[in-house]
């Protein structure tokens, strides 16, 4: 008879004893449960105990977490939270420099857990931490410990952030502007100033006083990703919370220091793999940098504004200039005014008396103007070409040159997201961006040499502008997929990507997804669909089997923690548990400690309706993590939470748990899998097999040949 399902069997240590093995029945009060195994060691004075877990968490034991006890766990005895916080509160202020050293240390390690951070801060710990940063006595690793403990604790978000003397600031703030600072402590500050900028409009502004740009560019020029990373994150946190009138100065600043040119040298280009978080940081800093295109792209143009207007004239003045003024007598405006409606029509503006009209659109608005001009001045020859050639085409055959920028800037700003906050959880940066101090506006002038490349390739006339269009953001698509590492690569890949070889990638992609509609395949599909969705079905649960590391998201990003899971061999348990990091291998089943029997889960909860998605904060209501986030709900009121690392790995494990629960799989790739290997079944037996002998078993392997001189290259 199984055992009854609130009695969990546990092993419990304590120092200089033999391990206790108890059954722990969690109807009881934890009190109780601590008190019977004081008892069972003749140790008076329970209240001063706790249980914690023996793995390298060392996480207490509470009332909150105590369901997630499973059979088979080590549990310590050890000093309750609070005793552990009045300990360590004494022995940090030792005089002895020894002693306050290793209790630092412990606290260091401690702070990681919420019961005892939450103990600690009672005791006004916080207080007594920044007093002692403050004081300047203490160094070395005395001081890196005071920061990690200090770190630790504000990331439970228990403290305001708000509540730290501009004092405190500046210390932290004079070892990130020391040279020379110990990697430790110079880390730790990054990191603590990044918060604050990030949790407080106040200390934002008190930050933005005490660090420059030109204090953190001596960061990026130094070998340590880690210390890179942490500095690209503080200059987007002051990026992101300057006011809007600030941003400009500050990107002006940005490149008065040559901030791109420094982290394409010793970031992009230098001699070493970009790890998730830097790419994520650079990512943030590239969405960060074209926002700051928003104000423009949603700037409307005035018809009335003269200044607006001389752009337009630029324009024309630059592509027509060898023509010749006519005279500014009384009987020439009429003259005037019909040559330049005759000049606006051959630039392609679709109203060719008052073009101004065309940039009241928003988006793109002003920045499409802002983009023509650009494309004039710096490429000239290209722009003078571009509109000459449309002009001396017959009408129905021109590319209207001002239309397509207009639209193609549109865009460029969909395709690049201007204007959106960055996600939480994206690490898609472009190298080339960080080629090019004006990266947006020349990316544009590729664009639309591709764009009037495109239409005389498809041979296009106005009526097929949108079709134009849509082939074109196809071959930038295509194009920005393959990662470019400069604009001029960029370029290359676009000239491979022709309007003949987007034909014929739409042709191969028409092919594997073929569709047959009649009666008898349909009827096909319908039988074979049952085996192919079983084949699915035994690759997801063969996935789970393999096991995915999962990666736990908190407030402050860079401090990842890891853990994984997997499902057992036999399909009846999942497996699961913390990591210090990122497996590079198989992960041991020995190495889990955590078990949840599938037979207890109740239901799997995806987006909006999961536990921790509910839960306050910025980072909690971001769109991509929504869409990766998935729970486990089992037993009362308790649940497994997950937050997929991409699309696909969530997709698998949604697919996998519903199929345990006897669901359906109802996924996007399940769907794809499903059209895939349909259309291949029906192909290979739709094979025209008449008269040919099909063996039973398959045709022995040849052996290899002497030598392979028979081999080249078909490119």
């Amino acid at each position: 008879m199984p055992p009854p399902a609130d009695i969990v069997k546990v092993a419990i240590e304590w120092p200089g004893a033999y391990p206790k093995l108890m059954e722990i029945d969690q109807k009881k009060p934890l009190s109780a449960i601590i008190k019977e195994v004081c008892d069972g060691w003749s140790l008076a004075n329970h209240e001063y105990f706790a249980l914690q877990h023996a793995d390298s968490s060392n996480f207490y034991i509470t009332e909150k977490n105590r369901n997630e006890i499973k059979n088979g766990t080590i549990l310590r005895l050890t000093t309750s939270p609070a005793q552990n916080a009045q300990q360590l509160h004494e022995r940090i202020q030792s005089s002895s420099m020894d002693a306050k050293l290793e209790a630092l240390k412990d606290l260091a390690s401690l702070s990681r857990d919420v019961t005892f951070a939450q103990e600690f801060i009672n005791l006004d710990g916080i207080s007594l931490l920044t007093q002692m940063v403050e004081s300047g006595t203490d160094f070395g690793d005395m001081l890196s410990f005071t920061l990690t403990a200090f770190v630790e604790l504000m990331d439970h978000g228990i403290v305001s952030w708000d509540t730290f003397s501009v004092a405190f600031i500046k210390k932290i703030a004079s070892f990130v502007n020391k040279s020379g600072m110990d990697i430790s402590i110079l880390q730790r500050s990054l990191a603590i100033l990044e918060s604050m900028v990030l949790n407080s409009h106040d200390l934002y502004q008190k930050v933005a006083q005490e660090i420059t740009i030109g204090q953190l560019i001596p960061h990026l020029q130094g070998t340590d990703q880690e210390i890179q990373t942490y500095t690209i994150a503080v200059i987007n946190a002051l990026f992101l919370k300057a006011p809007d009138e600030r941003r400009q100065e500050m990107a002006n600043i940005l490149a008065q220091k040559q901030l791109r040119s420094i982290i394409l040298t010793h970031v992009i280009r230098a001699q070493r793999a970009i790890n998730n978080e830097m790419a994520h940081q650079l990512y943030v800093l590239q969405v960060l940098t074209f926002n700051l295109l928003e104000d423009r792209m949603m700037t409307k143009m005035d018809p009335q504004d003269q200044a607006q207007r001389d752009i337009i004239f630029e324009l024309r003045r630059i592509a027509f200039d060898a023509e010749s003024e006519p005279n500014n007598s009384s009987g020439s405006m009429e003259k005037r005014k019909s040559m330049y409606t005759r000049d606006y029509k051959k630039l392609g503006f679709i109203n060719h008396v008052n073009p101004a009209m065309d940039f009241t659109q928003t988006p793109p608005g002003m920045l499409a103007l802002d983009n023509m001009l650009y494309f004039a001045k710096h490429h000239q020859d290209a722009y003078i070409r571009i509109v000459l050639e449309n002009s001396s085409r017959e009408d129905k055959h021109e590319c209207p040159f001002g239309r397509s920028s207009i639209e193609l800037t549109k865009m460029l700003c969909e395709i690049l997201k201007v204007g959106e906050l960055p996600s939480e959880t994206c690490n898609d940066f472009h190298p080339m961006f960080f080629t090019h101090d004006r990266s947006f506006e020349e990316f544009f002038c590729i664009c639309i040499q591709l764009l009037n490349k495109t239409w005389k390739e498809m041979r296009a006339t106005s009526e097929d502008f949108n079709k134009v269009m849509q082939v074109v953001k196809e071959q930038v698509m295509r194009a920005l997929t393959t990662k470019p590492s400069s604009l001029d690569q960029f370029k290359c890949k676009l000239q491979n990507l022709s309007y003949t070889e987007i034909l014929k990638i739409r042709q191969s992609e028409r092919m594997n997804q073929e569709d047959f509609q009649s009666r008898p395949i349909l009827e096909l599909k319908e039988k074979i669909q049952p085996e192919i969705l079983e084949l699915i079905k035994q690759q997801r649960l063969n996935r789970l089997v393999e096991g995915t590391c999962f990666r736990k998201l908190n407030c402050r990003r860079r401090q990842d923690k890891f853990w994984y899971c997997r499902l057992s061999p036999n399909h009846k348990v999942l497996h699961y548990g913390d990591l210090e990091e990122s497996p590079q291998g198989e992960v041991p089943h020995d190495s889990l400690q955590d078990k949840l029997p599938v037979a207890d889960i109740k239901a799997v909860v995806t987006g909006k309706d999961c536990p921790h998605m509910k839960e306050k904060g910025a980072l909690k209501q971001n769109k991509e993590v929504l869409e990766l986030a998935f729970s486990i709900l089992y037993d009362s009121n308790c649940q497994l939470n997950f937050i997929a690392p991409d699309k696909h790995e969530y997709c698998i494990w949604t697919d996998g748990l519903n199929a345990l629960l006897g669901k359906d799989m109802m996924s996007e790739l399940t769907r794809n899998d499903l059209d895939t290997l349909l259309s291949m079944e029906i192909k290979l037996r739709l094979l025209d097999l008449e008269n040919i002998q099909i063996p039973d078993a398959p045709p022995p392997i040849p052996k290899e040949p002497s030598n392979y001189d028979f081999v080249y290259d078909c490119n």
